[in-house]
């Protein structure tokens, strides 16, 4: 036992070791992406000092930029689950090489996904209140504290499962199923909980009727599984075009799919979501107005949504034609439907609720510098997070880093 914690920690300090090796454009890259998370620690601390007055929210409209990148973020977690389900479910393998990249990505995300939600928090000291059992929300009815079991939870699960496989590969043994396949079973249902809990926030506050859908977690598990692997077949074009670990046209083709029927079902809710809007024509159609057309003269939305409109469009057509088997149209597909589903899931999902108020008011929502450089420091932060986890495991994976001793290209 004392053995193998020695080999582990041995492990572990030799993936640690690789974080620091590396040609210019790595660490060019890794210098960019610490400047902008520094820039956005600074932010921070000027919003601790001086609290959300820093910020463009109000009483009026109290979520803002950061609960829109965490909703989209939850979405990108989410959809690991896509390459997961191919690999253990199916038993196919086109995927297998590169699942582990996608529960890293998972990781990364989470860890984003609860830096926007501190972030978010007026008093972050008192984050201690949505643990269930320990702070005073309301649990098991408050959706939140839900919300910080899935997230965790997921976050622990896909972190034994890499950490397990990784370490195994290192060690060339063949892993015990019993010690990842049920965490990979379970993790499949927790990936599509922490978007629908996440989606049950919004539905179960009956004061925002823009938000009273039932078809609002499929919007965001539909959009989820086009977000993620999209951004995923984007990273893993960059791997093997900048490593030597090898991913397959075949991969990518496939992710190609899965992100070209879950982009016709989003954006075939979405149609729906507006039909219920607008031929009724009802007095709660107000928020959805202002989002798409302005309201009372007040448009601060309006160029938001048609743009996303416009890049979910474009991409969609670029998805169902032929055209998208080419890597290079492919790409710019994921990219216009990444945007085009920040952008909608949310400054076109979050803010139009609270306008107008309960009270009738109109009060809109103009982002500040400073909550820009705070979402900018946490997307830099996310990404230098992932770099990390992709540098320390992709030369396990193709066999450069092995224990002393160990035959080249071990099993992996």
């Amino acid at each position: 036992m004392i053995n193998d914690l020695k080999d582990y920690f041995v492990f572990v300090g030799r993936c640690l070791a690789k974080t620091i090796e590396g040609d210019w454009r790595y660490f060019l890259w890794m210098t960019a992406l610490s400047a902008v998370t520094l820039l956005g620690l600074n932010a921070y601390c000027k919003q601790f000092a001086s609290g959300l007055m820093v910020t463009g929210m109000s009483d009026q409209v109290s979520w803002g930029l950061y609960i829109a990148n965490f909703t989209f973020l939850v979405g990108m977690a989410a959809a690991a689950v896509m390459l997961v389900i191919p690999v253990y479910v199916y038993k196919d393998e086109t995927l297998h090489d590169v699942v582990i990249l996608g529960e890293l990505l998972a990781v990364a995300v989470i860890v984003m996904c609860l830096l926007f939600v501190t972030a978010d928090l007026g008093r972050p000291d008192r984050f201690w209140h949505m643990v269930p059992g320990i702070g005073k929300f309301n649990w098991p009815i408050s959706m939140l504290s839900w919300d910080v079991i899935v997230l965790n939870g997921y976050l622990a699960l896909n972190a034994h499962i890499c950490g397990y496989l990784v370490y195994m590969v290192y060690c060339g043994r063949k892993p015990a199923k019993m010690w990842y396949l049920p965490f990979v079973f379970i993790a499949i249902f927790w990936a599509i909980s922490i978007h629908t809990v996440t989606a049950f926030l919004y539905v179960g506050l009956g004061g925002r009727p823009f938000w009273n859908s039932a078809i609002v977690a499929p919007r965001f598990l539909a959009s989820a599984f086009t977000a993620g692997p999209g951004f995923l077949i984007l990273t893993l074009q960059f791997i093997r075009r900048l490593t030597k670990y090898q991913v397959s046209d075949k991969a990518l083709m496939m992710l190609r799919s899965i992100v070209q029927v879950s982009m016709v079902i989003n954006v075939f809710l979405l149609f729906c979501e507006l039909f219920k809007e607008f031929y009724t024509d009802s007095a709660h159609v107000a928020s959805a107005k202002y989002l798409f057309f302005g309201l009372h003269g007040h448009f601060g939305l309006v160029p938001w949504i048609w743009t996303a409109m416009a890049l979910d469009a474009a991409a969609l057509i670029l998805l169902v034609l032929p055209l998208s088997k080419s890597l290079k149209y492919l790409d710019l597909a994921c990219v216009l439907a990444i945007v085009g589903i920040w952008i909608e899931k949310g400054m076109g999902m979050v803010i139009p609720a609270f306008v107008p108020s309960q009270l009738g008011e109109i009060v809109e929502y103009f982002p500040t510098l400073n909550e820009w450089l705070i979402c900018g420091g946490i997307w830099a932060f996310g990404l230098l997070l992932y770099t990390l986890f992709l540098k320390m495991t992709i030369p396990v994976l193709t066999g450069d880093l092995r224990p002393a001793g160990a035959a080249p290209g071990g099993p992996h």
